[in-house]
């Protein structure tokens, strides 16, 4: 059996980005209910060494879109990070969504032994389509997006399972 390329990444992308946008309601809806400045949530971080709320939110959407750029052989929309608020964010998630949502599987399948190079800080990566999907851009968004539910159930949101998952 092969994998759809397109069916591992954009639409599970999509999906996941608007759970966390339905999160990041409850968060307004939260800091609204406990008189609590909304700027004090997006600069809240898990442990001091780790990034906050804000950071883990763009990176994922840079996840996202990035994933499905490459996969596709087409550039990677440059996103600025000049968000400041939850409301700033939820923009950029629905542009990001509209991006990932803009692909036709076409477009990503067979993509599997595409070379995809990488510059991670210092360091260049190369690896095959599927390798880079399932080994790093699924685990790398993955972990942005909990981290950015982490810090928010962290902070007494009330969020659950069904929320990061998302209900039918």
């Amino acid at each position: 059996m092969t994998i759809s390329m397109y069916q591992a990444s954009a639409p599970r992308l999509a999906n996941s980005l608007k759970n966390l946008s339905a999160i990041l309601d409850k968060a307004a809806a939260h800091a609204e209910a406990k008189k609590i400045d909304p700027a004090v949530l997006l600069s809240t971080r898990l442990y001091p060494d780790m990034l906050p709320l804000l950071r883990q939110v763009q990176i994922a959407s840079d996840s996202a879109k990035g994933a499905v750029a490459r996969l596709a052989g087409v550039e990677v929309p440059k996103y600025e990070d000049t968000e400041e608020t939850i409301a700033d964010l939820k923009q950029r998630l629905a542009k990001t969504i509209d991006f990932v949502s803009s692909f036709k599987p076409a477009q990503i399948d067979g993509s599997e032994e595409k070379d995809i190079h990488l510059k991670l800080g210092q360091r260049e990566v190369d690896w095959k389509g599927m390798q880079y999907l399932l080994g790093f851009a699924l685990p790398n968004f993955y972990f942005h997006v909990v981290t950015a539910y982490d810090i928010l159930r962290h902070s007494g949101v009330e969020i659950g399972k069904r929320d990061f998952i998302g209900t039918p």
